[in-house]
């Protein structure tokens, strides 16, 4: 790809088109949108996939050039579906001839293979400057000074960003009372670090006291900042230390007067990179990839190690980089990288503060026995990664973490104690996540089960195919699940989906939920509701039938291409600290096909995230801005 696009492509990966590149576009495709597809969009879709209405969530308005479907590939390879099989228009509307038909199947076509096989579109993103979350505040200050207290969890709440994530640099805002934090919490560490931690080398009559200091400072600034300190910020931090000590303050506090600041410097605070004088995408140096690395992996600052391989300039030798992937994915302090995303991924963060079983019906439902379930997602999922297992375990797992009391839940004899130890298990409705307590839990309602809440989960957090929101005043259903006018929860949510506007959503969602129907709302077996006993059958939308949950594995195992694909843009958005564009679809395509030949291990997922364009590369802001 010539120089000149990638640098246009830059500027679209934003949302913009510097004015100068603009005529670089794929003239053909984009004319072709402008004279041909937007008018057939005009003329027979946009009464129903319109601003106005939008049939199906699929809503075709905002389309209004070539980029516009780069980025929504899923909307337009269902529209190509549809328009091609002669679904769409529905037969009682206008027809396009059957020249326009395939005219627009071969133009959506083409545009969606140029996405996948990266033709038109190279570029690594760009993330805001990166402030340190409040889990990457708390593990950078254990591992620079050695205080374990997480000093952050009384900083502002942060919220989720692009791609599901609380390590989102675009949501990742400093408000005014957060600065205060910074302040009052850097003085607090630093008199907290243990003394040996600070002062590693003593005064003596061939180390004056200045000379000392400096060293110290020196060394706490660079791992700080992550980067070698400049001469102009050590004068400014010893100018520090000098006032202090000509106010009558010790040696000792004056040091830590200059400690104190580099905590409160925005190369602390912030994961600062470097802008190059280009305008094309540029690989990032050695040291702010070690910082890359080490906040995905351990949500804190390089290690000795991966300094030292950036200031020898070793750190993007592949074999070295694969490595440092397996060497960190070792180390305990990974564990924070598993729960983190496992949590967040499959949403069983959300356990501690939105299950709330009802306590008249489910009085086993205690803290601890919450505390045990969330442990056992967490814990699962740190031994499919340490472990170097294939991300189907996932899905499909012989083991277990238990219990005494998550095991008698689910009516599991021989574990005693109150920590969690790994367990294997003789039958197939268990294993995996989909029979683990903490997501049956989480998609149910207080009184009873939700076949469509379920369901809805399995589609967003395994297959990555979420439904569209729900249309307006939708009648629910009763909070429990006893009959009503004789009717069972099943048999109504089937009365529920004759109704058009419900019919197309509800056939993907509940035939996956209803084949969880055996567990209860907190994730014990039952046989029967009531009177009387469980359906947990399903047929899918192209009539494949399956009953319970050990036959609904089967089915997503044989959509493991879905599964997988998912997990690796969930990874890739946490890893890269972003919300994934279109423009990305390229790297999850080429991660997705090595870990098919590698057995879908963990350990090439992460390597091979590590290694990718768009964790290694970066680019500036455009200059020149249009919306065009």
């Amino acid at each position: 790809m010539d120089l000149v696009r990638l640098a246009l492509l830059a500027a679209l990966a934003s949302g913009t088109v510097c004015g100068a590149a603009a005529a670089s576009l794929p003239e053909g495709q984009s004319h072709a949108f402008r004279t041909e597809i937007r008018p057939l969009l005009d003329e027979y879709c946009a009464k129903c996939h319109g601003s106005a209405r939008a049939k199906g969530g699929i809503n075709l308005a905002g389309f209004t050039n070539t980029v516009s479907v780069y980025r929504e590939p899923k909307v337009w390879e269902k529209v190509v579906a549809k328009v091609r099989a002669g679904e769409m228009p529905p037969e009682d509307k206008p027809q396009p001839t059957q020249s326009q038909r395939e005219g627009m199947v071969h133009w959506v076509q083409k545009a969606l293979e140029d996405l996948e096989l990266g033709r038109f579109v190279a570029d690594p993103g760009r993330v805001l400057i990166h402030r340190l979350s409040r889990t990457e505040y708390n593990c950078t200050i254990r591992d620079l000074l050695g205080v374990d207290h997480k000093p952050a969890d009384t900083f502002p709440t942060e919220g989720g960003g692009g791609g599901g994530f609380d390590n989102n640099a675009d949501t990742l805002f400093v408000p005014p009372i957060l600065m205060e934090r910074y302040l009052a919490t850097a003085t607090s560490v630093v008199e907290q670090a243990p003394k040996e931690r600070i002062f590693f080398i003593k005064k003596g009559w061939l180390s004056p006291e200045r000379s000392v200091s400096r060293r110290i400072i020196e060394h706490f600034a660079m791992r700080g900042f992550r980067r070698p300190v400049e001469p102009v910020e050590l004068d400014h931090l010893l100018k520090i230390y000098d006032r202090a000590r000509q106010r009558g303050r010790s040696f000792e506090e004056a040091t830590k007067a200059a400690l104190s600041v580099i905590l409160i410097s925005p190369s602390f605070l912030f994961r600062v990179e470097t802008d190059q004088e280009t305008n094309q995408p540029y690989r990032i140096n050695d040291y702010e990839l070690a910082s890359r690395m080490s906040y995905f992996l351990w949500s804190s600052m390089p290690d000795e190690e991966l300094f030292s391989l950036a200031r020898e300039k070793r750190l993007h030798a592949p074999e070295v980089l694969e490595e440092q992937v397996n060497r960190m994915i070792r180390d305990p302090k990974s564990s924070v990288f598993t729960e983190s995303f496992a949590s967040q991924w499959l949403r069983v963060r959300e356990l501690k503060t939105a299950a709330q079983p009802d306590p008249n019906r489910f009085p086993n439902y205690t803290p601890a026995l919450r505390e045990a379930m969330y442990g056992e997602v967490v814990q699962f999922f740190d031994s499919v990664v340490r472990g170097d297992e294939s991300l189907l375990r996932v899905l499909a797992a012989d083991y277990t973490f238990l219990n005494s009391e998550l095991a008698a839940l689910y009516g599991i004899e021989g574990v005693q104690g109150e920590g969690l130890r790994r367990v294997s298990l003789t039958d197939k409705k268990r294993g995996g996540i989909l029979g683990m307590a903490a997501v049956l839990t989480l998609t149910s309602y207080p009184q009873r089960t939700s076949p469509v809440l379920r369901g809805k989960w399995v589609l967003e957090e395994i297959l990555g195919t979420p439904p569209p929101p729900p249309p307006p005043l939708v009648k629910s259903l009763p909070p429990d699940d006893s009959p009503v006018d004789g009717l069972t929860l099943r048999q109504r949510l089937e009365k529920h989906r004759e109704q058009p506007e419900c019919a197309t959503c509800h056939v993907r969602m509940d035939p996956l939920g209803f084949g969880l129907e055996n567990f209860d709302p907190i994730g014990r077996w039952r046989t029967r509701i009531g009177e009387q006993p469980v359906d947990a059958s399903g047929i899918l939308p192209g009539g494949e039938r399956f009953e319970g949950p050990a036959e609904l594995k089967k089915v997503l195992l044989n959509r493991k291409e879905e599964f997988i694909r998912n997990v690796t843009q969930k990874m890739l958005a946490y890893g890269l600290g972003r919300g994934l564009e279109y423009y990305d679809s390229p790297t999850v395509k080429k991660i997705g096909q090595v870990l098919a030949e590698n057995n879908y291990r963990c350990s090439v997922l992460i390597a091979e995230i590590v290694k990718s364009f768009p964790f290694q590369f970066r680019r500036n802001a455009p200059i020149e801005q249009s919306s065009e």
